[in-house]
């Protein structure tokens, strides 16, 4: 494995995201001094908070998965996961509802989903639910070692027997056929397809290997972190700082002070911090930004459609609501063309609707509720550009209430006392490309040691990490980029493994494959 040239005694971690403090937490630990520059008043990036009157909104991702991955990080500084958060498990992780009026409850309890698809689909498909659920975690565990938390030096390294087991598998054919072998019901296929939508792909040209999303999802459970999402970060802040690091809030980078071949110090809007070597965490048109440079590459990236999220605090809720709920339309096919091929909004969308208070409601007043709307929309480039979504938002609001309306959360305009729209417009300010928080797609061309590398060629001690880079998209790969950016800088291949405890096991009932204690030396991947 390639690595930083030393020395890399003081590395400058730029974010205070998931991904910069996976990586803070990792150096820590291999003994590097650290310090953390963030642009925001506090730790949290894209998984921040806002307050709305009594009510707390969660802004970036809701969904949580492996939290094992997360604990690695806090392994790493000498304390765990679960000394600093209360971590709830999600039963159902989701709830599916369709156009038809049917609802299915997704649950990671083989025999409960099982029950669950015999109920709601006949004896039929839940025998296909048992193969898939096989092929599933077989799926993983072909990828999890070799093609997810490693480190890529070359397409060569692609050349190892679990690359024959992952064709075998059938993980290099197409997403939307593979599901289909398994389930006949359209809606079924849905519940274990509509995750392609995470890594920038409809499921009819994804690759099947991007299962392994469904895997988390549906198999290795869901959980909720008391206090909201926002609790991880500053739980993993809390952890970094106990063990040394600096935390430098209010510090915006404005550029990168270089000798040679050599980052030495990283140039603020506060001043100078020098440094032995850098880990840089913001999207990558940034961080190529301050680099001064951007790798060739022979097709421009292709990044994933992006979000409309309606953050809204109500006086009611609505009981037919899990803490997660899939409110799918009738339109499918045509809902992924909208969204990655011709950039119109989706004429039917569907929508993920989250309700953290009906599992922690610490985040409303008494007997209030907090409701996250997630719309998928495309993406600046192929769709409605940043300027324009000025205009549009306030008529998409009202579109995304209207529609709810009509799927039977009857009143929720009117219940409204607290409310936040984030739109492209708002994740281009922040400095994401195309207006979307999900980075760069996950086409065959973009993954694995096809997708932007951590190392930066010409510069010898500059580690990148975060969704834009390997592994990938989601709070799971997030955490893993971090911890291969400080693999870089370090020289470590594997740098919490050899301290990690024993893993949390699965559910009752369950087929899953837990992430294994390791061997020495030897060893996952959610708008």
């Amino acid at each position: 494995m390639r690595r930083a040239v030393p020395p890399t005694d003081h590395v400058v971690v730029v974010g205070a995201g998931l991904a910069g403090l996976s990586a803070a937490c990792h150096l820590l630990g291999a003994g590097r001094r650290v310090t953390v520059v963030e642009r925001d008043g506090g730790p949290g990036g894209r998984a921040g908070r806002i307050r709305r009157g009594g009510y707390f909104f969660d802004t970036g991702p809701t969904v949580l998965t492996m939290p094992d991955l997360a604990d690695e990080a806090f392994t790493a500084v000498g304390t765990s996961l679960r000394e600093h958060v209360d971590l709830l498990p999600l039963h159902p992780a989701y709830r599916a509802r369709f156009a038809d009026g049917s609802t299915l409850d997704v649950h990671t309890d083989a025999q409960a989903m099982e029950a669950e698809v015999a109920r709601f689909a006949g004896a039929r498909e839940a025998a296909g639910y048992r193969e898939l659920r096989r092929w599933l975690v077989r799926l993983h565990r072909a990828q999890m070692r070799r093609f997810i938390d490693t480190n890529f030096d070359s397409p060569w390294q692609l050349l190892n027997p679990d690359l024959a087991r992952l064709a075998a598998l059938g993980g290099f054919g197409r997403l939307a056929p593979q599901i289909g072998r398994h389930l006949r019901d359209e809606r079924l296929q849905r519940v274990f397809s509509f995750q392609s939508l995470y890594a920038g792909v409809a499921p009819a040209r994804a690759l099947a290997a991007y299962a392994v999303i469904a895997y988390m999802d549906t198999v290795a459970g869901v959980w909720f972190p008391r206090g909201g999402m926002h609790a991880l970060p500053l739980a993993m802040a809390d952890a970094a700082g106990a063990a040394g690091a600096e935390f430098r809030y209010g510090s915006t980078v404005v550029d990168l002070e270089r000798r040679g071949s050599r980052i030495t110090a990283v140039l603020t809007d506060r001043g100078r911090v020098a440094c032995d070597a850098v880990v840089l965490t913001p999207d990558l048109p940034v961080a190529y930004r301050l680099l001064g440079r951007a790798p060739r590459r022979a097709v421009p990236l292709r990044f994933s459609p992006s979000a409309v999220v309606l953050h809204l605090g109500t006086d009611r809720t609505w009981p037919e609501l899990a803490h997660h709920t899939l409110s799918f339309g009738r339109a499918w096919e045509r809902t992924f063309d909208e969204l990655t091929r011709t950039g119109r909004l989706m004429t039917d969308p569907s929508l993920l609707i989250t309700r953290p208070t009906g599992t922690d409601p610490s985040s409303a007043p008494a007997g209030r509720h907090t409701h996250y709307v997630l719309a998928p929309v495309p993406n600046t480039a192929i769709g409605p550009s940043a300027t324009a979504w000025g205009e549009l938002a306030p008529g998409y609001r009202d579109h995304l209430l209207d529609t709810l309306e009509q799927r039977g959360l009857t009143g929720i305009g009117a219940a409204v006392e607290e409310e936040c729209l984030v739109t492209p417009a708002d994740w281009t300010a922040q400095g994401h490309a195309a207006g979307t928080p999900f980075s760069a797609a996950h086409t065959f061309a973009q993954t694995g040691p096809f997708r932007p590398r951590n190392l930066v060629r010409g510069l010898e001690n500059v580690a990148l990490a975060g969704c834009g880079t390997t592994p990938g998209v989601g709070v799971p790969t997030v955490l893993i980029s971090g911890k291969l950016a400080a693999a870089r800088i370090t020289g470590a291949a594997h740098p919490a493994r050899a301290r990690r405890r024993a893993p949390t096991p699965p559910s009752p009932g369950s087929d899953a494959a837990p992430t294994p204690s390791p061997t020495p030396g030897v060893l996952h991947d959610s708008p």
